[in-house]
């Protein structure tokens, strides 16, 4: 039974912050909404444990269609980044606040970069994309985050200087139409540097709060240096070009890691 500890662990995290915030915010929706997360992350390590081969695009799924439908398109919520800066700069520690601190700004210091492999709906369809497997090196393009990140703080900022009218519903839009310009940017990026991931690693602004954070991550991958044989096969299927063979929380792209389990899973001598 020991090999299942794991996700009860994550369940028992998600279901601590599901009561906390349920019994803090007086309201019930918290206890559903972290609940189904956490049962869903679950139930995606078990299947990993199982050797279901899909388990992680199973949490991918559950997760990330229930925050871009139903969240999203049905609740109004804007989950992206901006709709964190509206919620921010009015002062209400609801909705997208409490989705970026749990998910993109504390958690990353437990699960790191996790939420990019398991729940991201922007990622959820890129990974569907044929280049699963980098054919080419990584370019150095991460700075053009920082720019996505500076403009949705521009964009927001401006809505509240210009004192726009009936901005919720400005948001709105904002979310719909920034999820398709993802969509848009990321299959166009996947395709012209053949990696799925290329948006991920260039663009996504939401990397600036996960980055600082994910090198502190309680979950990592680690390698046992005694089974290791230095093939390098862990590194060639590793979507992010991390270098699971270091320990060291300074390895190569060490906060970049997503734990997609690929390494580990392809590791032909079972030492990570």
């Amino acid at each position: 039974m020991k090999k299942y500890i794991a996700p009860v662990i994550m369940l028992a995290i998600f279901e601590t912050i599901a009561v906390t915030l349920w019994l803090t915010k007086d309201n019930f929706f918290y206890f559903v909404n972290f609940t189904y997360i956490g049962c869903s992350i679950a139930l995606g390590m078990f299947l990993y444990i199982k050797k279901y081969r899909y388990a992680r695009r199973v949490v991918q799924l559950l997760v990330g269609l229930y925050m871009l439908i139903y969240l999203g398109f049905i609740c109004g919520e804007n989950m992206q980044i901006e709709g964190f800066w509206y919620y921010l700069f009015t002062g209400v520690f609801e909705a997208a606040t409490i989705h970026y601190a749990v998910a993109k700004i504390f958690g990353p210091l437990i699960f790191g970069r996790g939420w990019c492999g398991y729940a991201c709906w922007t990622a959820m369809v890129l990974d569907f994309l044929p280049y699963k497997v980098p054919s080419q090196p990584r370019k150095k393009l991460g700075w053009i985050r920082y720019i996505t990140f500076a403009l949705s703080i521009i964009f927001v900022s401006a809505l509240f200087l210009a004192k726009a009218g009936n901005i919720e519903r400005i948001m709105f839009w904002a979310f719909v139409s920034g999820n398709a310009l993802y969509y848009v940017v990321g299959i166009v990026l996947a395709f012209v540097f053949k990696d799925n991931r290329a948006f991920c690693k260039y663009v996504c602004p939401i990397t600036v709060f996960m980055k600082p954070m994910s090198y502190f991550a309680l979950f990592r991958v680690k390698c046992r240096k005694d089974r290791c044989v230095d093939c390098g096969k862990c590194k060639r299927v590793c979507p992010m070009d991390v270098d699971v063979t270091d320990n060291s929380r300074k390895r190569k792209n060490g906060t970049e890691c997503i734990l997609c389990m690929e390494c580990v899973k392809n590791c032909p001598k079972k030492a990570l």
